[in-house]
């Protein structure tokens, strides 16, 4: 059978392309290579999946041209996917900061877009590994596991590196290229940080509320001591600004005015450790600030000591060696150049008939549900060009 279009990858924003252009009449078929599509969509949000975000523009994305995302965000929102999410009645509630997460399990969202792409006559293959791409005459022909596979279009929607446990490789990268597309540099983001001094293990596995800053952006959440270094919601924002050798400044207590608090203490006792304690957690206490201030009783602190008491935990400068890693990233940063696509359709400029949607496009969202909705985004993009 000779389709309208072939979609390589049967995540959330290839499962979208479909779904789009087959309620459009487009015969379509997505290959996935995992024996069951949206793996990745099972796994996301701790099993809840932070499909959306209410609160959506394209400042919320990372990518070489910061205006692409726009098209296709204002084309397909989150409000036009809450219209689908409810009407499949998938119980769902706002966990913070505009996140929408599944109530009970991420497996509803993949049960809509199969059954979305049941009603729409898309056929999918799972199980079915693509081994080269040719363009041909009248389209392109994907040479797959289960034989050659022809259509007059063809979308890239095959993910980035992140998550190699369930199958992520190159192959929408190593296709972007054998068609002559720019690759802008790839790695690992919304990841934990490797600390250049190693982490501190006496710290591992606490938490508290710090603001995040590095190369003018700053985040405000929760940070996480690792064995290696930090994680938590705060550094995973970072690590889509982080660049090597630049540091990332921590502080501790963004709501108090630490060196106003400690004159009001200049009569106590208790070592500058302890009253540090009365805010923060003690270990993280006595170990952010230096060993002779630590011990210094209050009532010996001068206005130098307190100067550093207060730079020591409110700008903490951490110099960090790498990320975690692809295991660990969420997703990753770069791909396939915007400037090779039409941000209206996802379309290439250089081969008429190849799209790119989702994250193998140089676009990375934010943590909470931004990456989700470009993939809706963009495949529908496509799928409404198809």
């Amino acid at each position: 059978m000779r389709f309208d279009c072939t979609i390589i990858g049967g995540g959330a924003a290839g499962l979208f392309a479909a779904i789009t252009a087959g309620r459009r009449g487009k015969r379509v078929l997505v290959i996935e290579h995992n024996d069951q599509v949206g793996r990745k969509i099972l796994i996301s949000g701790g099993g809840r999946c932070n499909f959306t975000n209410r609160e959506v523009s394209a400042e919320n994305f990372v990518s070489q041209n910061p205006h692409f995302a726009r098209s296709a965000l204002a084309r397909f929102t989150p409000d036009d996917l809450l219209r689908m999410v409810r009407r499949h009645g998938i119980d769902h509630y706002e966990k913070k900061l505009g996140q929408l997460f599944c109530r009970h399990s991420s497996r509803a969202i993949v049960e809509m877009l199969v059954s979305e792409c049941r009603a729409a006559g898309v056929v999918i293959e799972t199980g079915c590994t693509v081994s080269s791409v040719l363009a041909a005459a009248d389209g392109f022909a994907v040479e797959t596991s289960r034989g050659t596979k022809h259509s007059r279009k063809l979308a890239v929607a095959c993910g980035g590196l992140s998550f190699a446990k369930i199958g992520a490789t190159d192959l929408g990268y190593r296709i972007a290229k054998q068609f002559g597309h720019k690759i802008e540099r790839t790695r690992p983001s919304l990841v934990a940080l490797v600390s250049a001094g190693g982490g501190d293990p006496s710290l591992a596995g606490i938490s508290c509320d710090a603001a995040v800053t590095t190369r003018g952006r700053s985040f405000r959440d929760d940070i996480l001591f690792t064995h290696r270094g930090l994680s938590g919601p705060a550094i995973l924002q970072i690590s889509n600004y982080w660049q090597p050798a630049e540091p990332v400044t921590i502080d501790l207590l963004p709501d108090i005015d630490l060196v106003e608090k400690a004159r009001t203490k200049r009569m106590s006792k208790q070592t500058a450790a302890n009253f540090l304690s009365e805010f923060l957690p003690a270990r993280i206490a006595s170990s952010a600030i230096p060993a002779a201030i630590a011990a210094k009783r209050m009532t010996e602190m001068s206005d130098r000591d307190i100067a550093i008491l207060a730079a020591s935990v409110q700008c903490k400068s951490i110099e960090f060696s790498m990320t975690e890693g692809y295991d660990r990233a969420e997703v990753t940063l770069g791909g396939v150049s915007t400037a090779d696509l039409d941000s209206k359709t996802m379309a290439s400029r250089r081969v008429p008939g190849l799209y790119f949607i989702g994250e193998v496009v140089d676009v990375t969202g934010w943590l909470g549900g931004y990456n989700f909705q470009w993939a809706w985004s963009s495949g529908y993009a496509a799928g409404s060009d198809i």
